[in-house]
């Protein structure tokens, strides 16, 4: 079981999420977006958006300063092993709480706004669930470590080893093996968000808008700009095409059929 979990469902997810991506790009272009909801309720969105967004960012920036970072270069720039677990415990707890924080008012609002709601597909409820149970396993194992230091396990010595070898291809499947049981969740619960990423709407986060760079100008007109009445009469547009090219005076308007007779 540990060779599978530990040594062959890592490359799985790889294949999967990567095929996927190139799948959607190959097939289903429109449906690269996050379906917006915002026409539909937008106070609740302002908050839980951006809280979610912005914790996020912090907890990918700690685990990839955790699992890639090696122990050794952190001490060799004086960093001890006390001050990057106390400093890794705080941010972890702070961002781990803003991020369930933000993802719980957005579920509050996707479940409670009734047009959102029924905008709300099943692939979305699998998402959720799936990002919901990644995000509480972490932060679960960060307070375990934070509320009972004599259970803490130095992950930088068992997850960050077995992480760095997948991509040499040489998997330490015993480093990943001696692992607490919650990092042994938090990581499957990892892994299942990645294999899901293609299919759902958090495929958003691989678009970065670079044709705005290239892209033309979009002229735009202000209202004080357009035109206004000429002369003292009614607000309206200059005649166009009658006056005579050669005098410049204006020319009478041709008369009716009916004008004629009278």
């Amino acid at each position: 079981m540990n060779v599978f979990l530990w040594g062959i469902l890592p490359y799985m997810m790889v294949v999967l999420l990567v095929g996927g991506l190139v799948w959607r790009y190959r097939y289903d272009q429109f449906g690269w977006t996050t379906r917006s909801s915002s026409l539909y309720e937008s106070r609740l969105l302002r908050w839980g958006s951006p809280i979610f967004h912005f914790g996020i960012l912090v907890v990918v920036g700690g685990h990839v300063i955790g699992l890639v970072i090696p122990a050794a270069w952190t001490a060799a720039v004086g960093i001890t092993e006390d001050m990057y677990h106390v400093v890794a415990l705080a941010l972890g707890t702070v961002a781990g709480v803003t991020t369930i924080a933000g993802i719980a008012i957005l579920i509050y609002r996707r479940r409670t706004t009734g047009p959102v709601f029924m905008a709300t597909t099943k692939n979305d409820k699998s998402m959720y669930v799936v990002l919901a149970l990644a995000l509480v396993t972490g932060l679960a194992t960060t307070l375990i470590a934070v509320f009972n230091p004599s259970h803490e396990s130095n992950y930088r010595e068992t997850v960050a080893p077995w992480f760095r070898s997948l991509f040499v291809f040489q998997p330490n499947i015993e480093a990943m093996a001696n692992a607490p049981l919650e990092f042994h969740i938090h990581t499957l619960m990892g892994m299942a968000l990645f294999i899901l990423w293609p299919f759902t709407r958090l495929i958003h986060a691989f678009t970065a808008p670079i044709h705005y760079l290239f892209r033309p100008y979009i002229v735009y007109r202000s209202r004080s700009g357009r035109p206004t009445a000429t002369g003292s009469g009614p607000r309206g547009w200059e005649p166009v095409g009658t006056r005579d090219r050669t005098s410049g005076r204006q020319l009478e308007r041709p008369k009716t059929r009916r004008e004629a007779r009278r």
